[in-house]
C-alpha cells in the first residue's frame, strides 16, 4: 500500500576507508512513495455550474477537479477522480481503492441520505475519508440533514462551496503526514 513510511537517516563519519554510523534517527515525515487520494463525486455533480447555482455555486466539476489536481501536485500527492450518477460505480471504485489509495474525499450528493451500501463499502475497505458537501445541508430541507457517512468520516465539510474540497484535501494531506 502506498503511504508514508518511516525512513532511517544515518549520519556517517569516515575513518580511513570505513564508514561508521554516528547517529541514527527516524524521520516519520519523509514520504517514501507518493500518497494517493481518491476524490469521489456522486449523482448530479456533473451538472455543477448549471444546476441551482444559488446552492452549489458557479464552478463546474471540471474546474473543481483541476484546482484539486494542482493542489495535490504542489503537495506531492497523486489525485484520482471519479464522478458517477450510479451508486454501484462509486462502490466499485471504493472496492478497487483497497490497498492502492491512502485517503478518500467523497461528496456522495443525494446518496448521502440514502446509501447504506456506500457506508458499508467505505467501512469494508477501512480507508479514511472526508465527506464534502458544497451547500450547507443543515440549512436546507429536513431530508438532507441525515448522512449515512458522517459518523464514520474523519471529518465533514459542508456549506463552503468549491473551497470545501480544497480544505478537505489539505486536511487529508495533513492526516497522512501525521502518520
Amino acid at each position: 500500500m502506498l503511504g508514508f513510511n518511516k525512513k532511517i537517516v544515518l549520519n556517517y563519519r569516515i575513518f580511513g576507508n570505513i564508514n561508521v554510523p554516528l547517529t541514527i534517527k527516524e524521520d516519520s515525515n519523509i514520504m517514501s512513495a507518493k500518497s494517493r487520494i481518491l476524490v469521489l463525486n456522486g449523482p448530479n455533480l456533473n451538472l455543477l455550474g448549471l444546476r441551482e447555482p444559488t446552492h452549489y455555486g458557479n464552478n463546474t466539476l471540471a474546474q473543481i477537479v483541476d484546482a484539486l489536481t494542482e493542489q495535490a501536485h504542489n503537495s506531492g500527492v497523486e489525485l484520482e477522480h471519479l464522478q458517477s450518477n450510479r451508486e454501484y460505480e462509486l462502490i466499485e471504485a471504493i472496492h478497487a481503492a483497497y490497498g492502492k489509495v491512502d485517503f478518500i474525499i467523497i461528496n456522495p450528493a443525494a446518496f448521502t441520505h440514502t446509501s447504506v451500501a456506500l457506508r458499508d463499502a467505505l467501512l469494508g475497505v477501512a480507508i479514511p475519508f472526508i465527506e464534502v458537501h458544497l451547500s450547507n445541508v443543515h440549512a436546507r430541507e429536513p431530508f438532507r440533514h441525515h448522512s449515512y457517512l458522517s459518523d464514520k468520516a474523519e471529518g465533514v465539510i459542508c456549506g463552503l462551496g468549491a473551497q470545501g474540497y480544497e480544505f478537505a484535501l489539505s486536511a487529508a494531506i495533513a492526516k497522512l503526514q501525521a502518520k
